[in-house]
């Protein structure tokens, strides 16, 4: 497949895409890369999208490996070869365990799981699987983290499944001409 959205030069965008250009590559992200190479095409658009995006990945409260676990659950949800690319170094980088990261990535439950790993993955799983969470889940997930941290939990899913889906409609090749790692399920 090609690139639908290809790469935009400054001098191919409009003010309000070098506008919305310049505020994502001054945060932390430091360019237009991985979803927003597409969406810079819909610069209104892309501009409050890369602003959840930035506190769900930058500002929330949840333990780095778990906030990263949640977005691999997400990536082999919807075999985001992007998101799966990117994350699975980040999720390593934040300490997740290589046997968690290896499960996920066959689409299976992790074992063993440290209390709080479990009670993301059966959020997460019945988030996605479902389009809802059970009280046990729920529950286990608020208890530990607070409504906040439930809603983080929602919103990373909600967040990088939309992500996915750009990702996966624009057609992109992975950096560095990088082999797809993910198989279909």
């Amino acid at each position: 497949m090609t690139a639908r959205f290809p790469k935009l030069s400054p001098d191919q965008m409009t003010p309000l895409q070098r506008e919305v250009a310049a505020e994502i590559s001054a945060g932390p992200r430091g360019e237009v890369r991985g979803p927003f190479v597409a969406l810079i095409h819909h610069a209104a658009l892309a501009r409050p999208i890369q602003h959840l995006g930035e506190f769900l990945r930058f500002g929330a409260s949840l333990p780095l490996p778990l906030l990263e676990m949640a977005i691999l659950i997400t990536a082999r949800q919807w075999t985001c070869q992007h998101e799966w690319y990117a994350h699975d170094r980040l999720a390593r980088k934040a300490g997740l365990e290589e046997h968690i990261i290896a499960a996920i990535m066959r689409g299976e439950r992790p074992d063993p799981m440290s209390d709080a790993q479990a009670e993301v993955y059966a959020f997460c799983r019945e988030a996605h699987d479902g389009g809802r969470v059970s009280d046990g889940p729920y529950g286990a997930v608020k208890a530990r983290f607070g409504t906040e941290g439930v809603l983080e939990l929602l919103c990373v899913s909600g967040y990088y499944s939309m992500m996915a889906m750009v990702l996966n409609t624009a057609g992109m090749p992975l950096p560095d001409d990088a082999p797809p790692p993910l198989s279909p399920l």
